[in-house]
């Protein structure tokens, strides 16, 4: 029971009215605008006579439709419904400014925790006084009222009132206490919306400016590069030429450094270009027949698994499919086959697939490729995935950012790409990635 006997008590089990339960469902439907969706409520609220003004404040969730609601500055959004003849308005005019809109300092921070029922405003204690006089300006005698909260973020209130005093209908106070729940429920739904939105926008803004990067680094650093490898090779020819000059004997041999050095930087270029292309392009996500991406990758690197004596070996199966951007899931693949292939000359590469579920059962299709090479201790397979990071045999070029470049364009398809190896025996390297329920097999 509640100690102050301006307040009332109505238990939790008090059975709503069953238009108030139809209501609730209507209001949780996203096919009703949310504006609409107050409506619905202040109308059904003022079916009772005790009720002459319904109110609804929002601080942190801006209405979309702002028809009807009064902006008092940076502090709250309000919007009234108030019966006929009514004189107990709680809204002031969108004029007054801010400081116009309720304080109330004893009863909100009661309302946040529960509907806040009170019969009669001359019974609030004296350190109420300052609500008191509040709402004895405004004609309020005697009102429900309680905030908007979810995952505790205050989003608003709603609030009825009158002129009348005395104890409120259970029911009544049951169908608001249910009505203003699914309110904030609808609410939070629509902030979630809201904030997946800016999200989306955001993403698309990153996406731009990974563009614009890539483009000023083909710029920036391709074409002076090419000037400095012209200008050595041509160094390095002169050099040639005058065998017994001892400093065109350094030339030549320095300048085979300077070739060496600028051809990996070139390669690093290439690859910032190539993903930035990938991951820019204009491709949606679709369902991937992952046999033929399978296909057409092992296709590229047969020159390369030749030249290497390395055998490849294809065990996926005809109909799996993934959902993702095409292009990116083909460059995935290629990088990890193709670091297979130059890390394991002589050996096997093969590539095969796994179902699995994730964390919350939705299908997930892994493409593994596996290798017989050297393997990899658990130190390095911790940071292989970092930029820059190779751990190759002398002679077998790489930028270091392939593998770092492949797990961007699979998290950006809502995938991973791991690996699990064991020294002396090789490693296994995967990309996972989701499945539409539509697309698995029955």
């Amino acid at each position: 029971m509640t100690d102050f006997p301006a307040l009332q008590d109505v238990p939790l089990d008090t059975p709503v009215s069953p238009e108030a339960a139809q209501l609730a469902t209507q209001v949780l439907d996203t096919g009703t605008r949310l504006n609409d969706a107050y409506t619905l409520v202040a109308n059904h609220l003022l079916t009772s006579p005790r009720v002459e003004s319904v109110t609804a404040a929002l601080t942190t969730f801006a209405p979309d439709d702002e028809n009807g609601w009064v902006h008092l500055g940076q502090r709250a959004w309000l919007i009234e419904w108030m019966a006929p003849g009514a004189t107990c308005s709680v809204v002031p005019s969108p004029e007054s400014g801010p400081e116009a809109a309720l304080s109330m300092p004893w009863v909100s921070p009661r309302a946040r925790e529960a509907p806040l029922v009170l019969t009669d405003i001359d019974l609030l204690p004296d350190e109420a006084d300052h609500d008191r006089k509040e709402l004895s300006a405004i004609e309020i005698r005697s009102m429900v009222v309680q905030a908007q909260v979810a995952d505790g973020l205050m989003y608003g209130s709603l609030a009825m009132g009158g002129t009348r005093t005395g104890l409120w209908h259970p029911g009544h106070v049951a169908d608001f206490r249910l009505l203003n729940a699914a309110l904030t429920a609808r609410i939070a739904h629509e902030q979630a919306r809201r904030s997946l939105a800016d999200a989306v926008a955001a993403g698309a803004q990153t996406r731009e400016a990974q563009q614009h990067f890539f483009a000023s680094v083909g710029h920036e650093l391709r074409t002076p590069l090419t000037a400095i490898v012209g200008y050595t090779e041509m160094l390095v020819d002169e050099a040639e030429q005058q065998e017994t000059d001892p400093f065109a004997e350094a030339v030549g041999r320095d300048g085979a450094v300077i070739l060496r050095a600028c051809e990996q930087l070139m390669a690093v270029v290439e690859d910032l270009l190539s993903a930035g292309r990938t991951m820019g392009a204009e491709e949606i996500r679709q369902s991937v027949d992952v046999a033929a991406a399978v296909e057409d990758v092992l296709h590229w690197h047969r020159a390369t698994a030749r030249a290497a004596e390395v055998e490849l070996d294809c065990a996926v199966p005809h109909g799996p499919t993934v959902w993702a951007h095409a292009a990116g899931f083909r460059q995935v693949l290629s990088n990890l086959i193709g670091n297979a292939v130059v890390h394991n000359p002589g050996g096997t590469v093969t590539v095969q697939t796994q179902d699995l579920r994730g964390e919350s059962g939705e299908p997930r299709l892994r493409v593994i490729v596996r290798d017989t090479g050297e393997g990899l201790t658990a130190e390095q397979l911790h940071g292989v995935f970092d930029p820059f990071v190779r751990y190759a045999r002398p002679g077998v070029k790489g930028t270091g950012l392939g593998l770092s470049l492949s797990r961007s364009l699979a998290e950006r398809d809502g995938g991973t790409v791991d690996a699990t190896s064991t020294p002396g025996r090789g490693s296994a390297f995967w990309v996972e990635l989701p499945v539409r329920e539509a697309d698995t097999p029955a």
